[in-house]
């Protein structure tokens, strides 16, 4: 529902717009850090006996965008891998740690709102895209032998932001992405459920254009 709400109003603001600034050959890269906040229900697993919950963490992050048409980019966001702790705790409160890194490559079709005369002259822009998500180094702490196995993710992204400029080809980023990520967990070889993590993703960033 949240990333149906936000394609609807990138929809309407499209529609009630005309106006192009950014010119098809454009290339710009913004570099800052972002944090993964995973929802705040996790899911469950163990046919239920286990509630899940992942912490967030915040981790530097690099973008580079290509305009193939006036205001509208392909950008590709990457980042260095992010670290969550995981808490399991059953129905009497015992708790287990597990902890896992991922990296979240998310590829995006953005339209920008240039040229508008807004307010400080910045320049919101929306988007909608795809995200890949890939564990790894995942762990649990249940004694020795134990293997905890989290599944790649692909899913839906959408993504809001604002440059601030301070340059002509330069500008402040403020920016939140939704990404669906969901992912079927193993112990020791056998399928235990789904982690749905699904987190919104608040950044900051310096930007340039070339």
């Amino acid at each position: 529902m949240k990333l149906q709400s936000l394609v609807l109003a990138a929809t309407t603001f499209l529609a009630m717009t005309t106006a192009f600034a950014v010119p098809a050959g454009t290339w710009s890269v913004a570099a800052g850090a972002h944090m993964v906040d995973p929802k705040s229900n996790n899911g469950t697993l163990a046919d239920g006996t286990l509630s899940v919950e992942v912490d967030d963490d915040i981790r530097p992050t690099i973008s580079g965008e290509y305009f193939f048409a006036d205001n509208v980019g392909v950008e590709l966001l990457a980042a260095i891998p992010f670290h969550h702790d995981i808490t399991l705790t059953d129905a009497d409160g015992n708790k287990i740690d597990a902890k896992t890194q991922h990296l979240p490559p998310t590829l995006s079709i953005q339209y920008h709102f240039d040229g508008y005369d807004l307010p400080m002259n910045i320049k919101p822009f929306v988007g909608v895209g795809v995200n890949y998500t890939t564990f790894f180094k995942e762990r649990i702490y249940l004694g020795n032998g134990n293997d905890l196995e989290l599944d790649d993710s692909v899913g839906v992204a959408g993504h809001v932001g604002l440059d601030i400029p301070f340059a002509p080809t330069e500008a402040f980023r403020i920016d939140a992405r939704y990404m669906d990520i969901k992912t079927d967990a193993s112990l020791n070889g056998n399928d235990i459920g789904e982690v749905d993590i699904s987190p919104w993703v608040y950044g900051v960033a310096f930007v340039k254009q070339f």
